[in-house]
C-alpha cells in the first residue's frame, strides 16, 4: 500500500487505513466535482426527473396519473428521467414511450443496484447503472432541467431533501422544484410550521417557497410547459 506521499508503508492499523481511504475518496470527489464544472450553460436536451415510489402497481390510480404526466411532457419534447425502477418509475418512463414514440432516448433510467429492484423496466430507452447512492443521486442533478416528486416514501422524500437544499443553498438555479399531491402540502406545511413559525431560525420563509405543490398533474404539466417555453427561448439566443 501506498501512502499520501508515495512512500512504501508497512503493516498498518484500521484507523490508517480509514485515514487513506477517506483521504483518497476525497480527492476523486474532486475530481467529480471539477468535471461537473463542464456542464453546459445550456444543454441540448430539457430533461424532467420524476421521483416517485417503486411499490406503486401498474393499473392503479396513481400509476395511471404520473403515466399521463410524463407522455404528456415527453410529447411536449421533454427528456423523463426516472429511477428506472418499478412502480411509478416504471408509470413514467411507460408514459415517456407513449408521449414520444419515435425516440427512445425520451426515456431515461438512472439505476441503482438494490436486492429488491433486480431489473431496469421495459420502457427504459437509455440506462446509466450506478452502485452508490451518491453517485445516482449526482447523477439525476447533473441530468435535470427540472424536477417532479410525485407519491412516495423514505426514498422520494431523500431525494426531494436534497433537490431542496441544493436550490436553498443555490448550488441550483433556475430548477423548478414540482411537488405533487396532498402529502406534499402536509410536509411542507410541517416544515414552515417546525424550522420557520417556531422563530426557531432553522430555516427562511423563502426557504419554503423553493417547492411548488400542486393537486393535479395538470397543474405540474403546466409549470412545466412555462419553464419549458422560457428555456427554449435561452436557447435560441445563443
Amino acid at each position: 500500500m501506498i501512502n499520501p506521499n508515495n512512500k512504501p508503508i508497512g503493516i498498518i492499523d484500521d484507523e490508517q487505513a480509514l485515514d487513506i481511504v477517506g483521504d483518497a475518496v476525497l480527492k476523486l470527489w474532486d475530481v467529480v466535482d471539477e468535471l461537473a464544472r463542464l456542464r453546459p450553460a445550456h444543454t441540448p436536451d430539457y430533461h424532467v426527473t420524476i421521483f416517485g415510489s417503486a411499490r406503486i402497481q401498474d393499473g392503479s390510480a396513481a400509476y395511471e396519473a404520473v403515466k399521463q404526466l410524463a407522455s404528456e411532457l415527453a410529447a411536449m419534447g421533454c427528456r423523463i428521467v426516472t429511477g428506472g425502477g418499478p412502480g411509478l418509475m416504471q408509470a413514467a418512463n411507460e408514459g415517456a414511450r407513449e408521449g414520444a414514440p419515435d425516440r427512445p432516448e425520451a426515456s431515461v433510467g438512472i439505476r441503482i443496484d438494490l436486492d429488491f429492484e433486480q431489473n431496469v423496466n421495459d420502457f427504459v430507452g437509455k440506462v446509466y447503472e450506478h452502485k452508490t447512492f451518491f453517485s445516482r443521486l449526482h447523477h439525476f442533478i447533473l441530468r435535470s432541467n427540472a424536477f417532479i416528486v410525485t407519491s412516495g416514501g423514505i426514498g422520494t422524500l431523500l431525494e426531494l431533501a436534497m433537490v431542496w437544499q441544493l436550490i436553498q443553498v443555490r448550488k441550483l438555479y433556475n430548477t423548478p422544484l414540482i411537488l405533487v399531491g396532498e402529502m406534499w402540502h402536509e410536509q411542507v406545511d410541517w416544515a414552515r410550521r417546525y424550522m420557520v413559525e417556531n422563530n426557531a431560525g432553522l430555516a427562511s420563509d423563502v426557504d419554503m417557497q423553493i417547492p411548488v405543490v400542486v393537486d393535479t398533474i395538470e397543474d405540474a404539466v403546466q409549470l412545466i410547459r412555462e419553464h419549458h417555453e422560457k428555456w427554449q427561448i435561452v436557447g435560441s439566443s445563443l
